[in-house]
């Protein structure tokens, strides 16, 4: 008998399967798309892989699996995950936050060079002829605020930090005054939101998609921002609500937008981001480094290792905070 049953819920022909073939001989690994594909393994497994995003399937497989333990999801983003019987299980979940966050940071800060130093109007008069100087900013002088302070956060305030800008941080539990943070000048609760982002030149999101965050940034949000501010989204689509920055964009009641992630992906035909030229667009693909999908399944079986010596688990989720 094996002294451990894994589930991992991807297409078999997934090249990165190989790589499972680091775990110990005596781990029995069951593979498919489908929930039917697992009908012998289900009542043995303490351990499902969602390789694969299949919400669905994993829901369904979930309920035939009486010994389970431990489920690891390989991104970050928890969307659609967290049904009521794994929420009110006490299987432990566990997700890729923080191996996509280095390429992310870069991201953000590239972002804001891309808008600080009018790359879009550099590459129109060069594909133009066109010999048109005109003045750029100095990062070093403007401030960013980052909602959403975690892993993603803190690589953005990393790099944000040593280039001279000044880091504003909003997050769930804000600090005691006096506590001093690596990176962030100043650490904001919920309720001082609006200060922050009327102080920043660079408001960028990272923050998970919860019921909590849903559309947190609306209306009212991009009516307290800078006329020359910019919106960048490295987080989740629907954290921002996409018709509220449709029209501050439209309108030009704030300078531009990097997004990453939107409300639909694809981002459908005809989507008005295509036509605005204040809008730099990402098709969700910021931290799709040539190393990061097998990262991911290094991060599993590394995990596997610990989880097979009884040592807790790395990245395990608050399943009713959502992240």
């Amino acid at each position: 008998m094996s002294d451990h049953t894994i589930i991992v819920i991807s297409d078999p022909a997934d090249s990165r399967l190989a790589m499972l073939e680091a775990l110990p001989p005596e781990t029995d690994i069951a593979v498919g798309e489908r929930a039917g594909a697992f009908e012998t393994a289900a009542p043995e497994a303490d351990v499902i892989l969602n390789w694969a995003f299949q919400s669905e399937t994993l829901r369904e497989i979930f309920g035939r699996c009486p010994r389970l333990r431990w489920v690891h999801w390989r991104a970050a983003g928890l969307d659609n995950l967290l049904f009521p019987e794994l929420v009110e299980s006490p299987v432990e979940l566990t997700n890729g936050s923080g191996l996509y966050s280095q390429s992310l940071g870069e991201f953000v800060l590239g972002a804001i060079l891309y808008f600080a130093k009018g790359f879009r109007a550099m590459i129109r008069n060069q594909e133009a002829g066109r010999w048109a100087p005109f003045d750029i900013e100095e990062i070093s002088r403007q401030t960013v605020g980052i909602v959403g302070y975690g892993d993603i956060g803190r690589a953005v305030a990393s790099r944000a930090r040593a280039m001279g800008m000044q880091v504003l941080a909003l997050k769930r539990h804000a600090p005691l005054a006096d506590s001093a943070d690596a990176f962030a000048d100043r650490v904001f609760g919920p309720e001082n939101r609006m200060e922050m982002l009327a102080r920043s030149d660079y408001v960028v999101v990272t923050a998970p998609l919860t019921p909590e965050t849903r559309g947190m940034i609306g209306e009212a949000e991009f009516e307290a921002m800078k006329p020359g501010a910019v919106i960048v989204n490295a987080g989740r689509g629907p954290v921002i609500d996409e018709g509220a920055m449709v029209r501050a964009l439209t309108e030009r009641r704030i300078k531009g937008a990097a997004l990453d992630v939107f409300d639909q992906e694809p981002l459908p035909e005809g989507h008005p981001f295509y036509q605005l030229d204040n809008v730099l667009l990402s098709p969700h693909c910021a931290d799709h480094t040539d190393t990061w999908i097998d990262d991911a399944m290094r991060f599993f079986v590394t995990q596997f290792e610990g989880y097979r010596k009884g040592e807790p688990l790395l990245n395990v989720v608050d399943k009713r905070l959502g992240y």
